[in-house]
């Protein structure tokens, strides 16, 4: 039944889900404020147009892990909202809700303007020609395709 009176849909600002600590690759720096992905390996890196990255969110602070292994720093990283990034691709106002991809940790571009499309998020608004807000939420909810490893159960003299 369609709603005949005022509905509170507060949201909370903060919820689960929102904020994970993903462990880093070996070598990788992470620079608060700048996009995240995982690797293949499932990673944190900053994000970049390369094959086989997903896109993860924002880092809230900077992580370092250039000397370290595989894992041993965690990137701490907001997967919800929106934010002001840099753009590869000419904006103008019929860029409102188009999708756009990772250039680099700081700039995305429309899916014309890069080699590998990882994914970030839409255009919610156009501060100028080169520089928009990017909502995440639909990039970071759509996730990746899993497939768990299968396994063979033989019985002996069956």
């Amino acid at each position: 039944m369609a709603l005949t009176a005022p509905r509170d849909t507060t949201i909370e600002r903060v919820a689960l889900g929102d904020t994970l600590r993903i462990p880093m690759a070996a070598s990788a720096v992470i620079y608060q404020g700048g996009m995240v992905c995982i690797d293949a390996n499932g990673y944190a890196v900053p994000a970049a147009d390369t094959a086989g990255l997903i896109f993860q969110g924002v880092a809230t602070a900077q992580a370092d892990n250039r000397n370290g292994e595989d894992g041993d720093v965690r990137a701490v990283v907001r997967r919800r909202g929106r934010y002001r990034l840099d753009c590869a691709s000419s904006l103008d106002q019929s860029a409102l809700s188009a999708l756009v991809y990772a250039v680099d940790d700081h700039t995305v571009a429309a899916a014309g303007d890069v080699s590998n499309e990882v994914l970030v998020g839409l255009v919610d608004r156009i501060e100028g020609s080169d520089d928009c807000w990017v909502s995440v939420d639909g990039a970071v909810l759509a996730g990746k395709a899993w497939a768990e490893g299968t396994t063979t159960t033989t019985t002996e003299g069956a």
